[in-house]
């Protein structure tokens, strides 16, 4: 059963941005409330208030709403007009399908001057003889009762008239009133009586069901073979054969129309809710968490995602990249991502992907990117075996050559090379002649022929220990 709350106000004031002081219309229809409360002490300017289809018996706070123009009590259990003085500005009032027997409480909206519009239609009292003509001639203010507009002629009728029809009205009221009391008599009676029922329910148990588990503890006795899970759903399949039975009953049961029987139907409808979610509880089998590593620290290959990947070995960069194609409009806080030696972890929205390496990496070096186009989540992970080594430009063929006549020259440092002499030969020899014969003259054509010292100068004296310049 619903009551009106502070938060159930604000919950359907999204259109005044869930501030309730200054709003003009409220709507709380179908949310079972039983009694009208505090609406009068927080939302004062209410204009159009909407409370159809509740379980509503009595018209009350409502009084301080001065501003209040339209209210809807339509499809409640109201059964007598009262408690509308204070709200001075209402123009319409609807009070369809109630339990309004009392007619004579009308005269309560005669304070009521701006009240332009009425429906009573589907109460007790519409049923009475010369039930319009009462009101019409009652409610002088009224242009339209139930959907039709009220003539002039009409009016004039109905005045004329009154004193007769008022006597029938309260001849009708009468019987219908000991009518009612006999019905909330019966109400109250069958109401002792289920709630007896339940309490004997209740203390003792169904002998169907003990008598069930008498035959299933004999079977098992005979038959090692049967399992208990057969017998659990046995009993469920019974219960639910039970409830059905006992469901179809109530609805082919004949009710009067009465709000005793609306609240009886509520009753048996939220019980039946209840049963069914407490079914479903047991049913509901809690799932064991996943498990991703075994006891002996073995990790396994998991996917609850389902999500589509590739696992790359990049050899030239020496690393293992993993592409997982991740939601692409998915936040990225949503994502969390786990590198170890030997396996890689991602969680997803709390769902757990994880897949084993098929070499040990670094965790420490390791990247993850996530593509603003696709969504991907790209993990590099580099391997801890061998050089990393990364993308480099291409360089110019100067200094390319360079490089490998550096690498030349260092190979030949590091290598140690032996000399072979012949030990009859122990002369020293001409230093001049040993260069002029591997002296490498230059490639290019020279276009003079060179002129030696000599020829040049006929002074110049050749010393054999100085050697010549090139």
């Amino acid at each position: 059963m619903g009551r009106i709350t502070e938060d159930l106000i604000r919950r359907n004031a999204e259109h005044n941005d869930c501030v309730i002081f200054s709003l003009e219309e409220l709507s709380l229809h179908q949310q079972e409330i039983e009694r009208l409360e505090h609406i009068d002490k927080w939302c004062r300017d209410l204009k159009i208030l909407y409370l159809q289809n509740n379980l509503i018996g009595k018209i009350e706070n409502v009084s301080k709403l001065k501003r209040l123009e339209y209210l809807n009590l339509a499809l409640n259990n109201i059964e007598k007009i009262e408690n509308l003085e204070g709200c001075e500005g209402l123009t319409k009032l609807d009070l369809t399908v109630n339990f309004i027997g009392e007619l004579s409480s009308i005269k309560t909206l005669q304070h009521n001057i701006h009240l332009k519009e009425l429906f009573l239609m589907g109460n007790p009292c519409a049923d009475f003889d010369g039930y319009r003509q009462f009101v019409v001639a009652t409610l002088q203010q009224l242009k339209w009762l139930d959907g039709k507009e009220i003539e002039r002629s009409e009016r004039i009728q109905a005045l004329q008239n009154f004193p007769v029809i008022e006597q029938q009205i309260r001849e009708q009221e009468k019987a219908y009133c000991l009518k009612r009391a006999k019905d909330k008599e019966e109400a109250q009676r069958n109401l002792r009586e289920e709630e007896e029922n339940e309490a004997k329910g209740r203390s003792y148990p169904g002998f169907e069901g003990q008598r069930y588990a008498d035959i299933r503890a004999t079977l098992l006795e005979s038959k090692d073979h049967i399992q208990a899970p057969e017998g659990q759903e046995g009993e469920c399949n019974q219960k639910k054969f039970k409830d059905s039975e006992d469901d179809l009953e109530f609805w082919n049961k004949p009710s009067l129309f009465t709000p005793e029987s609306r609240l009886e139907t509520l009753r048996h409808m939220e019980k039946q809710r209840k049963d069914q979610e407490k079914l479903s509880e047991k049913k509901k089998k809690v799932k064991p968490p996943r498990i991703l590593i075994t006891k002996d620290g073995k990790a396994l290959n998991v996917n609850d995602p389902k999500l589509d990947f590739s696992l790359k070995d990049d050899e030239k960069r020496n690393q293992i990249i993993l592409d997982l194609a991740v939601y692409r409009y998915m936040d990225t806080s949503l994502i969390n991502v786990d590198v170890q030696p030997t396996y890689v972890r991602v969680m997803v929205k709390g769902k757990p992907f994880q897949l084993v390496l098929p070499a040990e990496v670094k965790p420490d070096s390791s990247s993850a990117k996530r593509s603003q186009t696709t969504g991907h989540l790209v993990i590099c992970m580099p391997k801890v075996d061998g050089v990393i080594t990364g993308w480099r430009q291409t360089s110019k063929p100067g200094e390319s050559t360079l490089d490998s006549s550096r690498e030349h020259t260092n190979q030949r440092s590091k290598q140690i090379e032996k000399l072979e002499v012949d030990p009859s030969k122990h002369s020293f020899p001409d230093v001049a002649n040993i260069v002029q014969e591997k002296k490498h003259r230059p490639r290019r054509v020279q276009s003079e022929p060179k002129i030696t010292a000599s020829e040049e100068d006929p002074d110049f004296e050749d010393n054999p220990e100085v050697p010549p310049l090139i």
